[in-house]
Formats: structure tokens, C-alpha cells, sequence
């Protein structure tokens, strides 16, 4: 009888690409990931109806158009244990148009880019089955919420290829600290158009338009382009501590800003220092007012709309 594979028993893999859709052969002992709500779907195929003329009745034949793979996951935010060490998830952030700056001993920084954007060879292993993705390329969105642990949720496109039988790889998860949870404690800084604001939830989207291209001689992922956006909800205030209706009303940018994390090797800093605030509204948390508030992250003179620092 053949064996059955397990569904606790997953891993995946990620490593940036020297050579885009090449794969760079990931390994456990490199290039795990920790994650969790991890979806895939193995084959993602476009299909062609023949769509013929015919004197009975019944389906038609599908041709196969092209075919790629999709993931989702989620991977939690915190350090690599050592400032100036890129996070084990470095190679996620870099394959969703991000850039990726090391400044030994201090801190990595990502930022997005616009060109000669990296991909990444992801391996799914399924208990002895291994889909290998090749020249991935996806969107991640960004949570910062109260009492809850800090994640990136990531979405990937890449190209199939045909599975293998292989055994689950020996994962090492070194680059992976323990995540801090959201709290007074452990985010120390959270400041909203230059407010000091008691935060429930900061988010951000990238807003990348991640497209999947076939043609005759080349099949690839592009990112064609980013909207980058997100939601603040803090408890409010009265306009004479800050105005933010008028700030809405006004043309100025603001900027947002956390700080997670208090020790050198497990903090991480979101920035965003030209976030075009939109529609204020008041919502109930357990009786308290809070106040919620949508926004437009904006480049300045380009590629600077934000910035994740991990120290």
C-alpha cells in the first residue's frame, strides 16, 4: 500500500535567484521558512475550450494554455537574533520588489524598487513530494495588531514544474527568532502624523500587480506595478490634542511610524514618511472610541514610500 503523506508534515523553502526562473536549489539547512496558514495551489492552469460544433450533446476538451503555481503564508515578524544580519524571510521581502541593504552590525534595510527586481526559487515539500516554483514573484501585506504576533502575509505566483519524489529536507530555523507580541511592552514607539497614539492595529498592503505571463518563447512573473496602502486604528482623540479630519482635508503628507522590539537583533521599524491620510471614522472597542483611518503611501522622489528596518 503506498504511504499516505501527512499534512503536519510540510516545509518550505525560498532562496533568492541568481538568474531569473533558474532555480537556485534552496536547502533546509539555508533556506527555510517558518511559517503558517500556508495554502498552495501546485498547478494553477489557463485552459482553452474547443468549444466544437457537434450533433449531441456533452463537454468539450480543454487544452492546456500554461501553467503555474500559487502561494499563500504567513510569516511572523521579528529579528535574526544578530543586528545587521538579514531576517530569515529576507528572500521574501527582495522577490516582492523590495531592496535589500545590510549595514554590518547595525541593521537590514527594505525598501521597494522599481527595476531589477529580484525573484525566488520556492520549494514545497508535502511529506516525500517536492513542487519546485520557479522565478516567483509576489505581494506581502504587513500587520501590526494589539495583543496579537506581528506578521507578513505573503502571496506568490511562479512558474510550475513537474513534481519529484523527494524526502522533507532537515529545516533550520536559526534566522527565525520568537516574535514579541504587540503590546506597551514590546512597541515602544508608534507615532501617527507626529501623535504618540495608543494603537490597536497598523497595517500595510503593498499593492503589487503581480502578473503571470505565457507567451511563445518566454514565461515569466512581473511585477507591473504598486499601490501601497493601509489602516491605522488608534483610540481617539479630541481635534485640540490633533486635528486629524483636518489633516485629511488638508494636502500635506504625514508620516507613520512603529518600532517593535526593544532588543538589539529582535526590533524591527516601519516607516512611512509620506502617508496621504483619507476619511477618518470613528469605531466602538468595547465602549472606547476609536478612530480609523485609511491612507495612500506616497513616494517622495521615488522608491520611498516606506521602509522596513530590522535590527
Amino acid at each position: 500500500m503506498a504511504n499516505r503523506l501527512l499534512t503536519r508534515r510540510r516545509l518550505l523553502l525560498a532562496k533568492t535567484e541568481t538568474t531569473y526562473g533558474t532555480d537556485a536549489v534552496p536547502t533546509g539547512l539555508a533556506n527555510a521558512i517558518l511559517v503558517k496558514n500556508l495554502n498552495v495551489t501546485p498547478l494553477d492552469a489557463t485552459l482553452v475550450s474547443r468549444d466544437l460544433v457537434r450533433a449531441y450533446l456533452g463537454a468539450n476538451q480543454q487544452l492546456l494554455a500554461d501553467a503555474h503555481a500559487k502561494l499563500d503564508f504567513e510569516v511572523e515578524i521579528a529579528g535574526a537574533g544578530t543586528a545587521g544580519t538579514a531576517p530569515g524571510y529576507g528572500p521574501l521581502l527582495r522577490a516582492c520588489g523590495m531592496s535589500e541593504t545590510i549595514l554590518a552590525s547595525t541593521s537590514v534595510t527594505y525598501a521597494p524598487v522599481s527595476t531589477a527586481m529580484d525573484s525566488a526559487t520556492l520549494y514545497f515539500q508535502q511529506d516525500g513530494a517536492q513542487h519546485s516554483i520557479t522565478g516567483a514573484r509576489g505581494d506581502v501585506e504587513i500587520t501590526f495588531k494589539a495583543k496579537g504576533i506581528p506578521t507578513f502575509k505573503f502571496s506568490f505566483v511562479g512558474i510550475y514544474n513537474p513534481p519529484t519524489a523527494t524526502s522533507l529536507a532537515s529545516p533550520t530555523y536559526t534566522k527565525f527568532q520568537s516574535p514579541l507580541v504587540v503590546n506597551s511592552s514590546n512597541t515602544p514607539s508608534v507615532s501617527i502624523a507626529g501623535y504618540a497614539a495608543i494603537l490597536d492595529e497598523l497595517s500595510l498592503k503593498l499593492g503589487n500587480t503581480v502578473d503571470f505571463r505565457s507567451l511563445v518563447g518566454a514565461q515569466y512573473v512581473q511585477i507591473l506595478d504598486r499601490q501601497a496602502s493601509g489602516q491605522v486604528t488608534f483610540e481617539a482623540v479630541t481635534p485640540d490634542v490633533k486635528d486629524f479630519f483636518g489633516i485629511a482635508l488638508g494636502n500635506a503628507y504625514s508620516a507613520l511610524s512603529l518600532t517593535h522590539g526593544a532588543t538589539a537583533g529582535n526590533i524591527v521599524q516601519l516607516s512611512i514618511p509620506t502617508a496621504d491620510l483619507n476619511n477618518p471614522t470613528y469605531t466602538d472597542n468595547s465602549g472606547v472610541q476609536m478612530m480609523q483611518i485609511p491612507y495612500t503611501a506616497v513616494p517622495n522622489a521615488g522608491n520611498d514610500e516606506f521602509s522596513i528596518v530590522v535590527k
